[in-house]
């Protein structure tokens, strides 16, 4: 009986279906056949090479693999087209060159087997570059069958869940994470060629000191102590410029308990840049130097097209103050009533800006952007100078104390990156986090004090220019994908019931 796989059909069809393909494993293990018992098989040729290098494998035989995902038999000739990591080939069995056995052997195949061919590459009647197989032989059984259809189907999460299938079926899929690979190079390739040092720092922390992240908690059994996953890279990079590396960079995973959604996932990439003797705007002209590297160099233009939208990552980039940009929005000019805390809420409230009781100045221009603004930056635009209040280690400026020389990056109507001149004044620093502390008493939050930090600061660190940037949603970025799951392989996805195929 020839399988017909489909999508979409009735439970009862794919249980014929699974109880066909394992009536097939146990006829090829009865007759000594087990496909299971492949281990190496030598490639020489890829899909891609066939196509890019025609003219030269013309004639010549080659040693290919892949996947079933097309299959035609005809009598005593048949083709069948494998999918490898670089592309999709068809082969072309005829019983008079690979024996009858073989034949017969080959018609029994499934889509979604893989297979190791040995053949001449030609081109058929109708123009396409293939494969004459010589010989055929089944390297690994598919016992589940691919969707026909994948492309229909409404339950994205399934793609999410199933990503091995997704990779196999989707094309587009497979140059996202190919792209991604390629931007992940790139960022090391820049960064380094500006005299930057990788380097790796812990996962496990023993304090959580971002008030504002929610943190995964663990337990170390040895040490009997709770630790927690990292919620930054911050502190620890600090540590190595106070050691006197100087230009350091980490590309590193990021865990927050926080909520999902389309540009948030519990666990993300970032990566984290820390240069001696620069400040804020020299992490402004680095940002906009290594985005313009990575467009230049993955795409060949620094106009992205996203989500309809040209983005133009052409420099320089817009600057505005958060309180010039609420203006602009809004027509509210936080700086004529600077530090008025009481007018600053009752703006609030006459714009139906939500804020909380006691909330000030600062606080309450901070939600004034996040509500009324931040959704209209489409454009590549550095929001510069917040407020202390949600700084806590950014270096205030001299004239506005309660002004902080930080910024962030925003185009498409979200948030890319984190920069400020770092505080390197362990007194200073030491009373914000004890501030922080006090205003966390008594909630549910982790948040600690990292005194050995403090001591890193009073040993002495010096000017530092700090920058960190969301890779994942710079890859949404330049892959044109409206969600972070999109590029991530494998985004967190809420446990189904364990499902049995047999």
């Amino acid at each position: 009986m020839q399988e017909n796989d489909t999508s979409g059909g009735s439970v009862q069809d794919l249980n014929e279906i699974l109880r066909i393909r394992r009536e097939k494993l146990a006829d090829m293990i009865s007759a000594g056949k087990n496909p299971f018992d492949a281990t190496t098989y030598g490639i020489d040729c890829h899909a891609c090479d066939i196509s890019d290098d025609y003219e030269k494998l013309e004639g010549r035989e080659v040693s290919c693999a892949g996947r079933i995902v097309a299959k035609r038999i005809m009598g005593k000739a048949s083709f069948c087209h494998i999918q490898d990591r670089t592309g999709r080939l068809q082969i072309y069995v005829k019983m008079d060159l690979v024996g009858e056995a073989e034949y017969d052997d080959f018609k029994k195949f499934d889509l979604g087997d893989i297979i190791g061919v040995v053949g001449e590459v030609f081109t058929t009647q109708k123009g396409e570059k293939s494969v004459k197989a010589l010989k055929v032989a089944m390297l690994s059984k598919s016992l589940q069958p691919l969707p026909e259809k994948w492309h229909g189907l409404k339950d994205v999460d399934l793609r999410y869940r199933h990503r091995y299938t997704d990779l196999i079926v989707n094309p587009d899929v497979i140059k996202t994470f190919v792209t991604r690979s390629r931007i992940i190079s790139g960022i090391r390739d820049f960064m380094n060629s500006r005299g930057f040092m990788e380097v790796e720092t812990p996962v496990l922390h023993n304090h959580t000191t971002n008030a504002a992240a929610r943190p995964f908690r663990t337990h170390h059994n040895t040490l009997g102590i709770d630790m927690f996953l990292r919620v930054e890279l911050e502190l620890h990079l600090k540590r190595l410029i106070v050691g006197g590396l100087e230009k350091v960079y980490e590309i590193g995973r990021i865990f927050r308990n926080e909520g999902m959604s389309y540009k948030h996932n519990p666990e993300f990439t970032m990566i984290e840049v820390y240069e001696a003797y620069t400040d804020y705007r020299g992490m402004m002209k680095l940002t906009e130097d290594l985005f313009g590297y990575i467009a230049d160099n993955i795409l060949g233009s620094r106009i992205v097209r996203y989500q309809g939208e040209d983005i133009d990552l052409g420099t320089p980039w817009a600057r505005m103050t958060m309180a010039e940009a609420v203006k602009l929005h809004t027509g509210v000019d936080f700086d004529s009533f600077d530090k008025d805390d009481e007018k600053a809420r009752a703006m609030a409230r006459q714009h139906h800006v939500a804020v909380e009781d006691g909330c000030t100045w600062g606080g309450a221009l901070n939600e004034f952007f996040e509500q009324k603004v931040e959704f209209k930056l489409i454009q590549p635009t550095f929001i510069y100078d917040y407020p202390i209040e949600i700084s806590p280690l950014a270096k205030s400026r001299k004239d506005r104390p309660h002004i902080t020389e930080r910024f962030e990056i925003f185009m498409t109507a979200r948030e890319m990156g984190n920069a400020f001149t770092e505080l390197n004044d362990p007194i200073e620093q030491k009373e914000r986090f004890l501030a922080q502390a006090i205003k966390k008493a008594g909630g549910d939050s982790d948040f600690s004090i990292d005194y050995d930090f403090i001591n890193a600061l009073e040993i002495g660190m010096p000017p530092t220019g700090g920058l960190g940037i969301g890779v994942d949603r710079m890859i949404m970025l330049f892959t044109d994908n409206p969600s972070i799951r999109d590029v991530i392989l494998f985004p967190t996805m809420k446990p189904q019931e364990s499902q049995d195929g047999n």
